[in-house]
């Protein structure tokens, strides 16, 4: 003989008053009753929301915004709750609310922004070289290591890796690690230096150069390299100043002419 089916406990009043609301508030069409008791039901698990989000209370989030985070999630929650479907709402709020928490983190708090995908590979990454490494007496795991242990692709682990470091990003006035009083960072960061784009034209521009008249040689070194003026050019030449400013234009011309075709 089998045994009877044991009787459902009793939900208790404060349970069955939730839930009357929320089938109460699934009746009514839109308007100022509904959405009365909308913000009446939201007010009333506030408090839930807020413990949750205690929960990431040290992960360098300003509290207010968390509570805010987890209030849209409660939000969510109560707008897709079905009553009918047997489940308590707490039940259904928690994960909702906890969800909506943790891709405030993903989406909202790395110092460089990286692809959904590549903030997934990092997760799997991190977790499958801290497993190996407890296995590996603290060696390090290989990228075919993880690969292996996490499913994914050896190029895929190598992005991952990579979006560990994107998390957050070092200070321009760090110090280098295990010093004191060091250079900070950005005092040992390069700049451009404005002398390499002089030597790279400088280069450029010699055949052309070469493949000019002596002449016209001649007055480019004196007006850009002696700097003088075409007057006086045209005066040591023996020709007029119109004609020593047509050769410049001239002169010019073809020479820039030739390293762009060289370019091509």
């Amino acid at each position: 003989m089998q045994d009877p089916v044991a009787p459902q406990p009793d939900p208790g009043p404060v349970d069955r008053a939730r839930t009357a609301a929320f089938r109460r508030l699934r009746a009514l069409p839109p308007g100022p009753e509904r959405d009365a008791l909308r913000d009446e039901t939201i007010c009333g698990w506030l408090p839930m929301a807020h413990r949750l989000a205690t929960r990431f209370r040290d992960r360098g989030e300003n509290m207010d915004d968390l509570r805010q985070v987890a209030a849209m999630g409660l939000v969510k929650a109560v707008d897709r709750y079905d009553p009918e479907r047997g489940k308590a709402f707490e039940t259904y709020a928690v994960p909702t609310v906890t969800g909506e928490l943790k891709r405030h983190f993903r989406d909202h708090t790395w110092d460089v922004h990286v692809p959904r995908r590549v903030q997934d590979l990092r997760n799997r990454v991190r977790v499958a070289r801290r497993e190996l490494a407890q296995t590996s007496s603290g060696r390090a795991p290989t990228c075919a290591e993880i690969a292996s242990a996490t499913g994914l692709a050896e190029e895929d682990v190598v992005l991952g890796l990579e979006a560990l470091d994107s998390y957050s990003a070092l200070s321009l006035d760090a110090e280098p690690a295990g010093s004191e009083g060091g250079m900070p960072l950005v005092d040992r960061l390069g700049s451009c230096d404005s002398a390499l784009d002089v030597a790279v034209d400088r280069e450029s521009v010699k055949p052309g150069l070469r493949e000019l008249p002596e002449r016209e040689r001649t007055i480019l070194y004196l007006r850009y390299f002696q700097d003088m003026t075409q007057v006086r050019i045209a005066e040591r030449l023996g020709i007029s100043q119109m004609h020593v400013s047509r050769l410049l234009s001239q002169s010019c011309a073809r020479v820039r002419d030739g390293v762009l075709q060289g370019a091509v």
